[in-house]
């Protein structure tokens, strides 16, 4: 492990903090598409997001069925973590899913308002996209001395 590598404990809690994370899926006749996702991540476990199997997106990621997703500090002290691994696809539910998954990043009034709106896809097109991660790359210039 080298000097600014995170340990299994620190990755994990970074992973599982509030980030966006830029998602990465492999395209066949171009380079990869990189998008924001909102993600939930368990210590120890998986890692989810949702989407639409109409999205690009989705149709890579059924092409593909392996994804990265990269999460990072924007401001001082600079770290991110990374992560590879193959995709599992399952229906999505709103209550489950959507509503929780909306919560934690706008907040309970903010997170109803857009479930109730169509934006968190309450009508049953989303899916849920989940992997335990493969392979994990991690920087924390904190560790700079």
């Amino acid at each position: 492990m080298g000097a600014l590598s995170m340990t299994t404990h620190e990755r994990e809690q970074f992973l599982a903090d509030l980030h966006v994370g830029i998602l990465g899926i492999e395209r066949a006749d171009g380079p990869p598409l990189t998008v924001p996702v909102w993600y939930e991540y368990e210590p120890g476990g998986e890692l989810w997001f949702l989407t639409s199997l109409d999205s690009v997106k989705g149709r890579l990621l059924r092409r593909s069925m392996r994804f990265s997703l990269c999460a990072q500090n924007e401001s001082l002290p600079y770290k991110y973590v990374s992560i590879e691994g193959p995709a599992t696809i399952s229906p999505a539910d709103t209550e489950l899913h959507s509503r929780p998954m909306a919560h934690r990043y706008l907040g309970v009034r903010g997170g109803d308002r857009y479930v109730e709106g169509g934006s968190g896809d309450a009508d049953g097109e989303s899916v849920r996209v989940s992997t335990v991660p493969e392979r994990w790359f991690t920087v924390d210039y904190s560790k700079v001395t």
